[in-house]
Protein backbone atom coordinates (compact mmCIF):
# COMPACT_ATOMS: atom_id res chain seq x y z
CA UNK A 1 0.00 0.00 0.00
CA UNK A 2 1.29 3.45 -0.93
CA UNK A 3 1.86 5.92 1.89
CA UNK A 4 2.40 9.45 0.63
CA UNK A 5 4.48 11.62 2.97
CA UNK A 6 2.98 14.82 1.61
CA UNK A 7 -0.53 13.68 2.49
CA UNK A 8 0.52 12.73 6.00
CA UNK A 9 2.30 16.06 6.57
CA UNK A 10 -0.31 18.21 4.83
CA UNK A 11 -1.38 21.29 6.80
CA UNK A 12 -3.65 23.01 4.28
CA UNK A 13 -6.97 21.21 4.52
CA UNK A 14 -9.77 22.12 2.12
CA UNK A 15 -13.50 21.80 2.53
CA UNK A 16 -15.25 21.59 -0.81
CA UNK A 17 -18.44 19.95 -2.02
CA UNK A 18 -19.22 17.86 -5.06
CA UNK A 19 -20.55 19.95 -7.94
CA UNK A 20 -24.31 20.15 -8.38
CA UNK A 21 -26.43 22.59 -10.31
CA UNK A 22 -26.57 24.33 -13.66
CA UNK A 23 -24.37 27.41 -13.97
CA UNK A 24 -22.80 29.75 -16.50
CA UNK A 25 -19.17 30.77 -15.86
CA UNK A 26 -16.46 32.69 -17.65
CA UNK A 27 -13.92 29.87 -17.21
CA UNK A 28 -14.20 26.18 -16.38
CA UNK A 29 -10.99 24.45 -15.29
CA UNK A 30 -10.73 20.66 -15.37
CA UNK A 31 -7.97 19.38 -13.08
CA UNK A 32 -6.87 20.48 -9.61
CA UNK A 33 -3.08 20.46 -9.93
CA UNK A 34 -0.57 23.32 -10.08
CA UNK A 35 -1.76 24.45 -13.51
CA UNK A 36 -5.46 24.33 -12.71
CA UNK A 37 -5.24 25.99 -9.29
CA UNK A 38 -2.95 28.72 -10.62
CA UNK A 39 -5.41 29.37 -13.45
CA UNK A 40 -8.36 29.49 -11.05
CA UNK A 41 -6.55 31.94 -8.77
CA UNK A 42 -5.52 34.21 -11.63
CA UNK A 43 -9.00 34.21 -13.17
CA UNK A 44 -10.74 34.91 -9.87
CA UNK A 45 -8.40 37.79 -9.10
CA UNK A 46 -9.55 39.51 -12.31
CA UNK A 47 -13.16 39.27 -11.20
CA UNK A 48 -14.06 36.50 -13.64
CA UNK A 49 -16.39 33.70 -12.60
CA UNK A 50 -14.41 30.44 -12.52
CA UNK A 51 -15.24 26.88 -11.52
CA UNK A 52 -12.54 24.24 -11.04
CA UNK A 53 -13.47 20.57 -11.18
CA UNK A 54 -11.29 17.82 -9.69
CA UNK A 55 -12.27 14.18 -10.10
CA UNK A 56 -10.72 13.19 -6.76
CA UNK A 57 -9.14 15.47 -4.12
CA UNK A 58 -6.93 18.47 -4.86
CA UNK A 59 -3.45 16.98 -5.19
CA UNK A 60 -4.57 13.44 -5.98
CA UNK A 61 -2.46 13.43 -9.16
CA UNK A 62 1.13 14.28 -9.92
CA UNK A 63 1.06 17.64 -8.14
CA UNK A 64 0.43 15.92 -4.81
CA UNK A 65 3.08 13.25 -5.45
CA UNK A 66 5.79 15.62 -6.66
CA UNK A 67 9.38 15.70 -5.42
CA UNK A 68 8.91 19.35 -4.48
CA UNK A 69 11.75 20.93 -6.46
CA UNK A 70 10.93 24.44 -7.68
CA UNK A 71 13.22 24.48 -10.70
CA UNK A 72 14.18 27.25 -13.11
CA UNK A 73 13.79 25.87 -16.62
CA UNK A 74 13.19 22.42 -18.07
CA UNK A 75 15.22 19.21 -18.15
CA UNK A 76 16.46 20.49 -21.50
CA UNK A 77 19.28 23.04 -21.36
CA UNK A 78 18.55 26.48 -22.88
CA UNK A 79 20.31 25.88 -26.20
CA UNK A 80 18.31 22.68 -26.77
CA UNK A 81 15.07 24.57 -26.16
CA UNK A 82 16.09 27.19 -28.75
CA UNK A 83 17.15 24.50 -31.22
CA UNK A 84 13.74 22.86 -31.01
CA UNK A 85 11.57 25.99 -30.93
CA UNK A 86 13.65 28.52 -32.83
CA UNK A 87 15.51 31.54 -31.49
CA UNK A 88 12.63 33.86 -30.63
CA UNK A 89 10.22 31.24 -29.26
CA UNK A 90 12.97 29.37 -27.42
CA UNK A 91 14.33 32.52 -25.82
CA UNK A 92 10.81 33.54 -24.75
CA UNK A 93 10.21 30.19 -23.03
CA UNK A 94 13.66 30.15 -21.40
CA UNK A 95 13.17 33.67 -20.06
CA UNK A 96 9.71 32.92 -18.69
CA UNK A 97 10.78 29.70 -16.97
CA UNK A 98 13.88 31.32 -15.49
CA UNK A 99 11.58 33.71 -13.63
CA UNK A 100 8.98 31.07 -12.68
CA UNK A 101 10.50 30.08 -9.29
CA UNK A 102 10.33 33.73 -8.20
CA UNK A 103 6.62 33.71 -9.10
CA UNK A 104 6.08 30.60 -6.95
CA UNK A 105 7.85 32.02 -3.91
CA UNK A 106 6.07 35.35 -4.35
CA UNK A 107 2.69 33.58 -4.29
CA UNK A 108 3.75 31.69 -1.17
CA UNK A 109 4.65 34.92 0.60
CA UNK A 110 1.68 36.92 -0.66
CA UNK A 111 -0.89 34.32 0.40
CA UNK A 112 0.87 33.08 3.51
CA UNK A 113 1.09 29.49 2.30
CA UNK A 114 2.65 27.18 4.88
CA UNK A 115 4.55 24.78 2.60
CA UNK A 116 8.10 24.58 4.02
CA UNK A 117 9.60 26.91 1.38
CA UNK A 118 13.38 26.70 1.05
CA UNK A 119 14.88 29.18 -1.41
CA UNK A 120 18.47 28.00 -1.16
CA UNK A 121 18.75 26.73 -4.72
CA UNK A 122 19.05 23.25 -6.19
CA UNK A 123 22.03 21.02 -6.90
CA UNK A 124 22.32 19.13 -10.19
CA UNK A 125 24.68 16.31 -9.24
CA UNK A 126 27.34 14.63 -11.38
CA UNK A 127 27.47 10.97 -10.43
CA UNK A 128 30.06 10.22 -13.18
CA UNK A 129 32.82 12.05 -15.07
CA UNK A 130 30.50 12.19 -18.09
CA UNK A 131 27.90 13.82 -15.89
CA UNK A 132 30.42 16.44 -14.82
CA UNK A 133 31.15 17.26 -18.46
CA UNK A 134 27.41 17.68 -19.00
CA UNK A 135 27.24 20.10 -16.08
CA UNK A 136 30.14 22.14 -17.46
CA UNK A 137 28.23 22.57 -20.71
CA UNK A 138 25.08 23.57 -18.84
CA UNK A 139 27.14 26.05 -16.83
CA UNK A 140 28.40 27.65 -20.05
CA UNK A 141 24.87 27.98 -21.40
CA UNK A 142 23.45 29.43 -18.20
CA UNK A 143 26.32 31.88 -17.74
CA UNK A 144 25.67 33.15 -21.26
CA UNK A 145 22.21 34.09 -19.99
CA UNK A 146 23.64 35.69 -16.83
CA UNK A 147 21.91 33.09 -14.66
CA UNK A 148 23.08 32.83 -11.02
CA UNK A 149 24.62 29.36 -11.35
CA UNK A 150 27.94 27.98 -10.11
CA UNK A 151 29.80 24.71 -10.62
CA UNK A 152 30.95 23.19 -7.34
CA UNK A 153 34.01 20.98 -7.02
CA UNK A 154 33.75 17.45 -5.68
CA UNK A 155 34.95 18.69 -2.29
CA UNK A 156 32.45 21.56 -2.23
CA UNK A 157 29.68 19.18 -3.29
CA UNK A 158 30.58 16.73 -0.54
CA UNK A 159 30.37 19.53 2.02
CA UNK A 160 26.95 20.68 0.77
CA UNK A 161 25.42 17.24 0.24
CA UNK A 162 27.13 15.33 3.03
CA UNK A 163 28.32 12.63 0.63
CA UNK A 164 31.46 11.75 -1.31
CA UNK A 165 29.46 10.03 -4.07
CA UNK A 166 29.61 12.89 -6.60
CA UNK A 167 32.17 14.48 -8.91
CA UNK A 168 30.62 17.93 -8.64
CA UNK A 169 27.32 19.80 -8.79
CA UNK A 170 25.71 22.73 -10.55
CA UNK A 171 24.08 25.07 -8.05
CA UNK A 172 21.15 27.18 -9.29
CA UNK A 173 20.37 29.98 -6.85
CA UNK A 174 17.01 30.77 -8.50
CA UNK A 175 15.44 27.51 -7.41
CA UNK A 176 14.37 25.85 -4.16
CA UNK A 177 12.01 23.34 -2.58
CA UNK A 178 8.50 23.21 -1.11
CA UNK A 179 6.16 20.68 0.42
CA UNK A 180 4.28 20.32 -2.88
CA UNK A 181 0.85 19.31 -1.60
CA UNK A 182 0.85 22.11 0.97
CA UNK A 183 1.81 24.58 -1.76
CA UNK A 184 -0.91 23.28 -4.08
CA UNK A 185 -3.66 23.38 -1.47
CA UNK A 186 -2.47 26.82 -0.46
CA UNK A 187 -2.99 27.93 -4.06
CA UNK A 188 -6.42 26.32 -4.01
CA UNK A 189 -7.32 28.13 -0.78
CA UNK A 190 -6.14 31.44 -2.25
CA UNK A 191 -8.31 30.82 -5.33
CA UNK A 192 -11.36 30.16 -3.15
CA UNK A 193 -10.66 33.29 -1.12
CA UNK A 194 -10.48 35.27 -4.39
CA UNK A 195 -13.92 34.00 -5.40
CA UNK A 196 -13.28 30.84 -7.41
CA UNK A 197 -15.49 27.80 -6.90
CA UNK A 198 -13.55 24.54 -6.42
CA UNK A 199 -15.29 21.20 -6.42
CA UNK A 200 -13.53 17.97 -5.48
CA UNK A 201 -14.91 14.48 -6.20
CA UNK A 202 -16.52 15.95 -9.31
CA UNK A 203 -15.36 13.98 -12.36
CA UNK A 204 -16.29 15.36 -15.76
CA UNK A 205 -18.35 12.86 -17.73
CA UNK A 206 -18.42 14.67 -21.07
CA UNK A 207 -17.41 17.90 -22.78
CA UNK A 208 -19.42 19.45 -25.59
CA UNK A 209 -18.36 22.47 -27.64
CA UNK A 210 -21.61 24.34 -28.34
CA UNK A 211 -20.40 27.16 -30.60
CA UNK A 212 -20.09 30.12 -28.22
CA UNK A 213 -19.50 28.07 -25.07
CA UNK A 214 -18.58 24.65 -23.69
CA UNK A 215 -21.04 22.37 -21.97
CA UNK A 216 -19.34 20.49 -19.13
CA UNK A 217 -21.43 17.52 -18.06
CA UNK A 218 -21.12 16.06 -14.56
CA UNK A 219 -23.10 13.60 -12.48
CA UNK A 220 -24.54 16.45 -10.42
CA UNK A 221 -25.36 18.85 -13.23
CA UNK A 222 -24.00 20.91 -16.11
CA UNK A 223 -21.74 23.92 -16.47
CA UNK A 224 -21.85 26.28 -19.40
CA UNK A 225 -18.42 27.86 -19.75
CA UNK A 226 -17.41 30.67 -22.07
CA UNK A 227 -13.85 29.37 -21.93
CA UNK A 228 -12.32 25.99 -20.99
CA UNK A 229 -8.92 24.94 -19.62
CA UNK A 230 -8.02 21.26 -19.36
CA UNK A 231 -5.19 20.82 -16.86
CA UNK A 232 -5.24 17.09 -16.11
CA UNK A 233 -1.83 16.22 -17.62
CA UNK A 234 -0.83 12.57 -16.90
CA UNK A 235 -4.07 11.93 -14.99
CA UNK A 236 -6.50 12.80 -17.79
CA UNK A 237 -9.49 10.49 -18.13
CA UNK A 238 -10.92 10.26 -21.61
CA UNK A 239 -14.28 12.00 -21.76
CA UNK A 240 -16.75 12.19 -24.54
CA UNK A 241 -15.56 15.15 -26.54
CA UNK A 242 -11.93 15.39 -25.41
CA UNK A 243 -9.53 12.45 -25.25
CA UNK A 244 -6.16 12.45 -23.51
CA UNK A 245 -3.10 13.63 -25.46
CA UNK A 246 -1.05 10.78 -26.88
CA UNK A 247 2.09 11.13 -24.77
CA UNK A 248 4.40 8.83 -22.88
CA UNK A 249 3.76 8.41 -19.17
CA UNK A 250 6.70 7.89 -16.83
CA UNK A 251 6.26 6.74 -13.24
CA UNK A 252 8.32 8.22 -10.41
CA UNK A 253 8.48 6.89 -6.85
CA UNK A 254 9.86 8.25 -3.59
CA UNK A 255 11.10 6.70 -0.35
CA UNK A 256 11.30 8.73 2.87
CA UNK A 257 13.22 7.98 6.06
CA UNK A 258 11.95 8.63 9.54
CA UNK A 259 13.00 12.09 10.83
CA UNK A 260 16.71 12.25 11.60
CA UNK A 261 18.17 13.55 14.83
CA UNK A 262 19.69 17.02 14.87
CA UNK A 263 23.25 15.72 14.78
CA UNK A 264 22.61 13.60 11.69
CA UNK A 265 20.57 16.32 9.96
CA UNK A 266 23.53 18.67 10.25
CA UNK A 267 25.59 16.41 8.00
CA UNK A 268 23.06 15.81 5.20
CA UNK A 269 22.00 18.59 2.81
CA UNK A 270 22.67 21.16 5.48
CA UNK A 271 21.63 24.01 3.16
CA UNK A 272 18.29 22.42 2.35
CA UNK A 273 18.89 22.21 -1.41
CA UNK A 274 16.94 19.74 -3.50
CA UNK A 275 19.07 17.54 -5.75
CA UNK A 276 18.88 15.32 -8.80
CA UNK A 277 21.59 13.58 -10.82
CA UNK A 278 22.55 13.35 -14.50
CA UNK A 279 21.64 9.69 -15.04
CA UNK A 280 19.19 8.67 -17.76
CA UNK A 281 17.32 6.73 -15.04
CA UNK A 282 17.33 9.74 -12.78
CA UNK A 283 17.60 9.86 -8.98
CA UNK A 284 16.55 12.78 -6.76
CA UNK A 285 17.28 13.46 -3.10
CA UNK A 286 16.11 16.13 -0.65
CA UNK A 287 15.10 16.75 2.96
CA UNK A 288 11.89 18.05 4.45
CA UNK A 289 11.36 20.36 7.42
CA UNK A 290 11.10 17.43 9.86
CA UNK A 291 14.51 16.15 8.80
CA UNK A 292 13.46 13.19 6.69
CA UNK A 293 15.68 12.28 3.74
CA UNK A 294 13.62 11.58 0.62
CA UNK A 295 15.05 9.68 -2.33
CA UNK A 296 13.21 9.39 -5.65
CA UNK A 297 13.69 7.39 -8.81
CA UNK A 298 11.99 6.48 -12.06
CA UNK A 299 9.55 3.60 -11.73
CA UNK A 300 6.11 2.66 -10.48
CA UNK A 301 5.18 1.66 -6.95
CA UNK A 302 5.69 -2.09 -7.36
CA UNK A 303 4.53 -5.12 -5.43
CA UNK A 304 7.76 -6.95 -6.31
CA UNK A 305 9.71 -4.56 -4.10
CA UNK A 306 12.49 -4.05 -6.69
CA UNK A 307 12.30 -0.25 -6.67
CA UNK A 308 12.05 0.03 -2.90
CA UNK A 309 14.96 -2.37 -2.33
CA UNK A 310 17.05 -0.35 -4.77
CA UNK A 311 16.10 2.93 -3.09
CA UNK A 312 17.15 1.62 0.32
CA UNK A 313 20.48 0.46 -1.12
CA UNK A 314 20.96 3.73 -3.01
CA UNK A 315 20.34 5.87 0.05
CA UNK A 316 22.99 4.00 2.01
CA UNK A 317 25.39 4.19 -0.93
CA UNK A 318 25.01 7.99 -0.98
CA UNK A 319 24.75 8.41 2.79
CA UNK A 320 26.45 5.50 4.63
CA UNK A 321 25.52 7.22 7.90
CA UNK A 322 21.88 6.19 7.25
CA UNK A 323 22.71 2.49 7.66
CA UNK A 324 20.15 0.94 9.99
CA UNK A 325 17.81 3.93 9.77
CA UNK A 326 14.09 3.23 9.30
CA UNK A 327 11.79 4.21 6.43
CA UNK A 328 8.24 5.41 6.87
CA UNK A 329 6.79 6.35 3.45
CA UNK A 330 6.91 4.97 -0.09
CA UNK A 331 4.71 6.30 -2.92
CA UNK A 332 4.70 7.04 -6.64
CA UNK A 333 3.09 9.30 -9.24
CA UNK A 334 2.81 9.76 -12.99
CA UNK A 335 4.74 12.17 -15.22
CA UNK A 336 3.60 13.05 -18.76
CA UNK A 337 6.47 13.51 -21.20
CA UNK A 338 6.34 14.57 -24.83
CA UNK A 339 8.78 13.14 -27.37
CA UNK A 340 10.85 16.35 -27.48
CA UNK A 341 10.60 16.97 -23.70
CA UNK A 342 8.79 20.28 -24.24
CA UNK A 343 5.42 21.12 -22.69
CA UNK A 344 2.45 21.91 -24.89
CA UNK A 345 -0.42 24.36 -24.90
CA UNK A 346 -2.92 22.68 -27.21
CA UNK A 347 -5.47 24.97 -28.75
CA UNK A 348 -9.10 23.97 -28.36
CA UNK A 349 -12.19 25.85 -29.52
CA UNK A 350 -12.52 28.58 -26.88
CA UNK A 351 -9.92 26.89 -24.73
CA UNK A 352 -6.58 25.18 -24.10
CA UNK A 353 -5.23 21.88 -22.84
CA UNK A 354 -1.82 22.11 -21.14
CA UNK A 355 0.40 19.08 -20.59
CA UNK A 356 3.86 17.55 -20.83
CA UNK A 357 6.00 19.07 -18.06
CA UNK A 358 8.29 16.00 -17.92
CA UNK A 359 8.26 16.10 -14.13
CA UNK A 360 8.79 19.84 -13.76
CA UNK A 361 5.29 20.77 -12.76
CA UNK A 362 5.64 23.26 -9.92
CA UNK A 363 7.14 26.38 -11.46
CA UNK A 364 6.12 25.77 -15.11
CA UNK A 365 2.61 24.72 -14.06
CA UNK A 366 2.15 27.80 -11.89
CA UNK A 367 3.43 30.03 -14.68
CA UNK A 368 1.47 28.46 -17.53
CA UNK A 369 -1.80 28.08 -15.64
CA UNK A 370 -1.90 31.77 -14.79
CA UNK A 371 -0.82 32.84 -18.27
CA UNK A 372 -3.41 30.59 -19.91
CA UNK A 373 -6.25 31.96 -17.76
CA UNK A 374 -5.26 35.52 -18.66
CA UNK A 375 -5.07 34.74 -22.37
CA UNK A 376 -8.42 32.95 -22.40
CA UNK A 377 -10.21 35.74 -20.59
CA UNK A 378 -8.79 38.75 -22.46
CA UNK A 379 -8.08 37.16 -25.84
CA UNK A 380 -4.44 38.29 -25.85
CA UNK A 381 -1.94 35.44 -26.23
CA UNK A 382 1.18 37.62 -26.10
CA UNK A 383 1.73 36.73 -22.44
CA UNK A 384 1.85 32.98 -23.05
CA UNK A 385 5.33 31.46 -22.65
CA UNK A 386 4.58 29.06 -25.53
CA UNK A 387 2.61 29.44 -28.74
CA UNK A 388 -0.50 27.21 -28.75
CA UNK A 389 -0.42 24.30 -31.17
CA UNK A 390 -2.89 21.92 -32.75
CA UNK A 391 -3.68 18.39 -31.60
CA UNK A 392 -0.61 16.55 -30.34
CA UNK A 393 0.04 13.06 -31.71
CA UNK A 394 3.07 10.97 -30.76
CA UNK A 395 4.24 7.70 -32.25
CA UNK A 396 3.93 4.63 -29.99
CA UNK A 397 3.46 6.48 -26.66
CA UNK A 398 2.33 3.35 -24.79
CA UNK A 399 5.32 1.37 -26.05
CA UNK A 400 7.61 4.16 -24.85
CA UNK A 401 5.94 4.14 -21.44
CA UNK A 402 6.55 0.40 -21.14
CA UNK A 403 10.15 0.90 -22.24
CA UNK A 404 10.83 3.52 -19.54
CA UNK A 405 9.37 1.31 -16.81
CA UNK A 406 11.27 -1.76 -18.04
CA UNK A 407 14.53 0.20 -18.19
CA UNK A 408 13.98 1.49 -14.64
CA UNK A 409 13.24 -2.01 -13.34
CA UNK A 410 16.36 -3.40 -15.03
CA UNK A 411 18.57 -0.61 -13.67
CA UNK A 412 17.18 -0.92 -10.16
CA UNK A 413 17.35 -4.69 -10.09
CA UNK A 414 21.15 -4.56 -10.14
CA UNK A 415 21.86 -0.95 -9.19
CA UNK A 416 23.54 0.34 -6.03
CA UNK A 417 24.88 -3.08 -5.08
CA UNK A 418 28.16 -3.20 -3.19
Amino acid sequence: MQQNLWQDSNKNALQTIEYTGDTLVDLAVVGGGFTGCSAALTAAQTGASVTLLEAHLIGHGGSGRNVGLVNAGLWLPPESVIKRLGQAAGQRLNTALAAAPAQVFDLIERHGIDCEPQRNGTLHLAQTKAGLANLRDRLRQQQALSAPVALLTAKETAQRVGSNAFYGALHDARAGTVQPLNYLRGLARAAIDAGAELHENSPVLALRHMGDHWRVILKGGDIRARRLLIATNAYHKDTQGQDAPECSVVNYFQLATAPLGDDMQAGILRGGEGCWDCANIMTSVRRDRAGRVILGGMGEFDRTGIHRAWAERKLIQIFPQLTGHSYTHFWSGKIMMTADKLPRIQRLPLGYAIFGYSGRGIAPGTLMGGAAATALLNGDESGLPLDPTGAYVENLPRAKSVFYETAALAAHLVGARF
